[in-house]
């Protein structure tokens, strides 16, 4: 039977085919450079909309293909793709940004000599991101895994002639990589403990107890591992802030809604290897937990713009992962909820934020200020991400946390509850208090800011329908998505263990949760909008606790000491080990070959004279030993 889903595997290939045009021609496009990037992401983003919408209307059953790649030992190795729930649904999340990012960015970028080669990484990105979440297998996984990482590394580091640039992006490819070691111990482990990478051959080994339990836990950890490196979850979290060095645009495409959402979909792909371990979950739950109110925290006191909204992403991240970790049904659907929601208000976020870098030339809120009336619209539609991503009703953020507290609630982790609710505070007082500082009052820079040109807008009132709308897709009378995600292979593994049910919060909850919120809003009013309460009562009564948040509690000051200069000093050492030990070695072998060849040479220099004093010597050593033979002696003292 003929079917859409046969044709996904051409959704990454568009990107691709952007990426050959504009490398092969991207002197002569120039900015025309963008037209190609747009029409091929859009024709990928339809094409990914046809399979999410065949997949949404079709049963349970994943559709995949396989091609034979490698046979090791007998263990055969195929590449290939496979369409399930959760990469439909990421499938279209990814192509819908990216396509809004590159139409914003023809506005944004407009100008910069590079500007193709700004369009070549979007689209290499875009294509590494679908391979990504196509993938059949954990190999092939690990591949587009690693070659996103490039790509964020190439578009963080656009900008390679500023050195807090190039800092940046070397910093996010090298603490990502430490977590990508651990994904990789994963892999290697899963294949020699079960002959395969495919995911159905792996979860089948889990099910029918193929595997020892610490084996199981093992493996789910480590993979966890590569998702905290990504994810930016603590302590792998201090690349992510730092990469906001990189354009907007990019901030928007990678660090809020795809690459750093890879992490996150890691752990919902591999799923039924973490229901298996109750320690790897709590694992998870826990250092979900932790991030969230400890990003949350740092987001409080920071003046950066990009660095708010990035604290911001590393906090939501955080409350997925927690999802997560509650194990479940629920737990599972909250963070995928999540997952797409946040995708939409974080990536309209920081499109705005890059709406009013673009008229103010700073990133300071402090030297911005009453920008509603000179930017309505970027205004407006910051105010739709600011109350999503507060959880107030009825915009999409309200429905995916309330999700995510009811799977905490019934999960009866009332510690992590308290400490998602404190997050939720956090992060609606931070994140009214960049809004009113931005927006409200009267301006404080030396700035002639005017609205953004319409390529630019455009994509910020679609960003803010959906972060509107897309939570009704999951409400408690009709959890559509719900059903859906769990009318799965992975839902069904996840129904056989912990039941099909998926709590909605209470009345309660929900009333308490939006509370929470709302005092959160009102602080920020008082202390940045009306001012009638002091925003320096903290920073002048406990200004070591200011500072300590201020200073995102010295971690990268502790990396600094505990590993970049200890590893630093051991690298000088060895490197003077390899110059003065083993290359004084090879020096010195090299010196004595070219000392015994310089004494040949001298011997052999064509002078017929030495060569008769040479025979002349060499017929008196012989006369002489043969004189000694003679006598009876011996040559050397031996008898004859």
């Amino acid at each position: 039977m003929d079917t859409i889903l046969q044709y996904a595997w051409l959704i990454p290939l568009f990107p691709l085919l952007a990426f050959i045009v504009i490398v092969s021609f991207g002197r002569q496009l120039k900015e025309g450079a963008a037209l190609v990037g747009i029409l091929l992401t859009g024709v990928a983003f339809v094409l990914a909309a046809l399979v999410f919408f065949e997949r949404f209307m079709g049963g349970a059953t994943d559709y995949k293909y396989s091609l034979d790649w490698l046979l090791v030992g007998d263990s055969l190795i195929t590449m290939g793709y496979e369409v399930n729930q959760l990469n439909a649904m990421m499938l279209v999340i990814v192509t819908l940004v990216s396509l809004l990012v590159q139409i914003y960015s023809k506005g944004y970028m407009h100008g910069d000599e590079r500007f193709p080669v700004f369009y070549q990484y979007l689209a290499l990105f875009t294509f590494s991101m679908l391979g990504l979440v196509l993938s059949p297998n954990l190999l092939q996984l690990y591949i587009f895994w690693e070659l996103v990482g490039v790509c964020s590394f190439l578009l963080v580091g656009y900008y390679y002639f500023k050195k807090e640039a190039k800092a940046a992006a070397k910093k996010a490819f090298i603490v990502t990589r430490i977590g990508d070691l651990g994904l990789f111990i994963a892999i290697c482990l899963l294949f020699w403990w079960t002959g395969s990478f495919e995911y159905g051959h792996i979860f089948d080994s889990v099910a029918f107890g193929r595997l020892e339990p610490w084996m199981i836990t093992l493996v789910a950890i480590l993979i966890f591992v590569g998702a905290i490196g990504k994810s930016g979850q603590f302590p792998l979290h201090t690349w992510l802030p730092d990469a906001m060095e990189g354009p907007t645009p990019v901030s928007a495409l990678i660090h809020a809604a795809t690459m750093v959402a890879a992490g996150v979909y890691l752990v919902a792909a591999t799923y039924p290897l973490f229901i298996a371990s109750d320690t790897a979950l709590t694992v998870v739950a826990y250092v979900g937990g932790f991030t969230a109110i400890f990003a949350a925290s740092i987001g409080l006191t920071q003046r950066d713009i990009k660095r708010v909204l990035a604290y911001s992403t590393v906090s939501q991240l955080g409350y997925m992962m927690m999802a997560l970790g509650v194990a479940g049904a629920a737990g599972y659907v909250a963070g995928s909820f999540h997952l797409m929601t946040h995708a939409f208000f974080k990536a309209l976020l920081f499109l705005g934020a890059g709406s009013v870098i673009h008229a103010v030339h700073t990133q300071d809120v402090f030297e911005m200020g009453g920008l509603w009336k000179k930017m309505p619209v970027t205004a407006l539609t910051f105010l739709i991400g600011c109350l999503a991503i507060a959880g107030i009703f009825p915009f999409s953020g309200f429905w995916s946390k309330e999700a995510i507290l009811a799977a905490v609630y019934g999960a009866h982790r009332y510690d992590l509850l308290l400490i998602a609710l404190v997050a939720a505070f956090f992060t609606a007082f931070y994140m009214f208090r960049l809004f009113f500082l931005t927006f409200t009052g009267e301006a404080r820079g030396k700035h002639m800011a005017h609205e953004s040109p319409s390529v630019m807008t455009g994509p910020l009132l679609v960003l803010a329908l959906l972060a509107i709308v897309s939570g009704f897709i999951n409400i408690p009378n009709a959890p559509v998505l719900s059903d859906w995600l769990l009318d799965s292979a992975t839902g069904a593994a996840i129904t056989t263990v912990f039941g099909d049910g998926v709590a909605h919060a209470a009345i309660w909850l929900q009333v308490v949760a939006l509370a929470v919120s709302v005092l959160g809003i009102i602080l920020a009013y008082l202390m940045y909008g009306k001012k009638s309460v002091s925003a320096d009562t903290i920073p002048e009564t406990l200004p070591w606790l200011y500072q300590l948040s201020y200073r995102k509690y010295y971690v990268d000051e502790l990396y600094h000491y505990v590993f970049v200069r200890p590893l630093g000093w051991l690298g000088t050492i060895l490197f003077a080990f390899d110059k003065y030990v083993v290359d004084g070695l090879v020096n010195l072998t090299a010196k004595l070959t070219s000392g015994i060849g310089a004494l040949h040479s001298k011997a052999q220099n064509g002078q017929m004279q030495s060569y008769g004093v040479m025979v002349l010597f060499g017929l008196l050593l012989v006369v002489v030993a043969i004189s000694l033979m003679a006598q009876g002696g011996g040559l050397f003292g031996f008898a004859q």
